[in-house]
């Protein structure tokens, strides 16, 4: 599985950046230019999304797997792990199964536990959408999704992925086929015998509901020299929402 990246160099420690379900790794490009001030940087893109390898197959464990080769191929040896959302259950399983391979352990708003489907009327809205019309344009596409996605935001987040074809009409760059066949798979816990014992930072957003107080205890067991930080009025998408107070907490955590 060849996972394409971008790398920011920068004089400190190694660190790798995976995004969330929908999306790719220019979702933390601002963000990657100012840690590389301190840190190295690498963002990805994780197997059936952005510029990423398509495959049937998905789940955390092959998506830890794919993390170490992609740091074998490129002489990483460790390196601080950061993820958010399912990134975030990416960066838990390598950490719990490479714990040699892990410096220290970030998770952006999620926690180790199965979540209930969230993302239905998303699969739904997507898959009656036809981006194979010519004639249509993105605004036309916009609205269209509107009906069943009336949030900006949301809206403006799936559409970054969505590319125009040379031939004419549109394709999306996640792999929405796959998505949905291993959505439960990417509900999932984190699968582990030990706990990861190395630091480990949970940066949650105030007024997300991901991170629960009674996912506390959980976390404990799995991470139990973790830190929690609380991102006051951010929603699940602490780094759009509060990037700066995201990137003192991480720069803190690190250094």
């Amino acid at each position: 599985m060849q996972l394409f990246y971008k790398e920011y160099p920068g004089p400190g420690p190694v660190l790798i950046i995976m995004h969330g379900l929908f999306g790719m790794l220019d979702n933390w490009h601002n963000l990657a230019r100012k840690f590389s001030e301190k840190y190295h940087v690498f963002l990805l893109d994780l197997r059936n999304h952005g510029q990423s390898e398509h495959s049937d197959e998905m789940d955390y464990s092959l998506m830890a797997d794919d993390l170490r080769e992609f740091m074998l191929e490129h002489f990483i040896p460790s390196a601080v792990i950061l993820g958010h959302s399912m990134g975030g259950k990416v960066a838990m399983e390598f950490a719990l199964t490479y714990p040699e391979h892990t410096q220290k352990l970030i998770v952006a708003d999620i926690a180790p536990v199965k979540y209930k489907p969230g993302h239905n009327e998303i699969f739904d809205a997507l898959f009656n959408l036809d981006i194979t019309d010519e004639s249509k344009t993105r605004s036309d596409l916009d609205k269209e999704l509107q009906v069943k996605i009336p949030d900006f935001g949301t809206r403006q987040f799936l559409m970054k992925s969505l590319v125009r074809k040379p031939e004419g009409g549109y394709e999306w760059k996640f792999n929405l086929d796959a998505l949905y066949k291993n959505y439960d798979k990417i509900l999932a816990v984190p699968k582990s015998d030990l706990p990861y014992e190395g630091p480990a930072l949970f940066i949650r957003g105030g007024a997300s509901p991901y991170v629960r107080d009674e996912h506390l205890e959980l976390i404990a067991l799995l991470f139990p020299n973790y830190t929690l930080v609380t991102l006051d009025g951010a929603g699940h998408w602490v780094h759009a929402e509060k990037p700066a107070e995201l990137i003192a907490a991480v720069e803190e955590f690190i250094d």
